[in-house]
């Protein structure tokens, strides 16, 4: 028995890396999931790598179209009984560079996809019913500087704050928490350690970057009963890169 048996997740932004990690340890814990992402093909890809129909379907779109949104639901509501976690692992940095120096533009169209679309997955999703938990993918950048991601870091920061608002308005029935992870070895966070990955891994004290299980284990404890007492967190998961010794 699957500690997830019977239950049904919604994973935004799994055809790899984090996201594809979330649903492969829902699906080994039991769970079947829906997940999302732009490409088919690379969802069509996803899917069968966790064990096809059967265990995963697969639904193409951009995260802050609110059509995707109701293709994704109503395929939710005909095909499975019950929606019970939401994992809002969507997100985009299109722009590097200083806060002062990143066009408006780019700004307006992180805090869509960061911020605005997982507060619609959010809604939308409760209004499917959903019934046990959600968690949030923000980032370390969300509390601290982040040199080269700031207004990504500026858009994680909010969604940590909506995180706290979504526990508090949907406690009792749905806990809300995140998880924010620092450099994780996926194509997304590449420009990050690319071409100097012994460098950076030294900065931290457990002397490697995060692989995208390590985000996976605490997010699937977030959706868990052994989690059912902890709502309005942030986990943060960094190797102790956040640790600050007294010299």
């Amino acid at each position: 028995m699957g500690r997830f048996d019977g239950k049904t997740a919604l994973v935004t932004g799994a055809s790899r890396g984090i996201g594809l990690s979330i649903a492969r340890r829902l699906v080994d814990d039991g769970a079947r999931v829906v997940i999302t992402a732009r490409g088919q093909d690379a969802l069509d890809t996803a899917v069968a790598d966790l064990g096809g129909p059967a265990h995963a379907i697969g639904i193409a779109g951009k995260a802050d179209n609110p059509d995707h949104r109701a293709e994704v639901f109503g395929t939710i509501t005909r095909e499975f009984d019950s929606l019970d976690f939401l994992v809002n692992n969507a997100g985009i940095n299109p722009a590097y560079g200083r806060a002062l120096d990143v066009s408006d533009d780019a700004v307006r169209k992180i805090f869509e996809v960061n911020v605005l679309a997982s507060l619609a997955w959010t809604r939308d999703a409760v209004a499917a019913g959903l019934s046990t938990a959600a968690v949030n993918i923000a980032s370390i950048a969300g509390v601290t500087a982040a040199p080269g991601i700031a207004m990504y870091g500026v858009s994680k920061a909010a969604l940590i704050n909506l995180t706290t608002q979504l526990a508090y308005e949907l406690a009792p029935d749905i806990r809300v928490n995140a998880v924010a992870p620092a450099v994780i070895k996926t194509d997304f966070a590449k420009a990050l350690y690319e071409g100097r990955e012994a460098a950076v891994a030294a900065t931290y004290p457990l002397r490697r970057l995060g692989i995208p299980s390590d985000v996976a284990g605490p997010v699937t404890f977030l959706l868990s009963e052994d989690a059912a007492w902890i709502t309005g967190q942030t986990i943060i998961i960094d190797g102790g890169g956040s640790l600050a010794p007294v010299m």
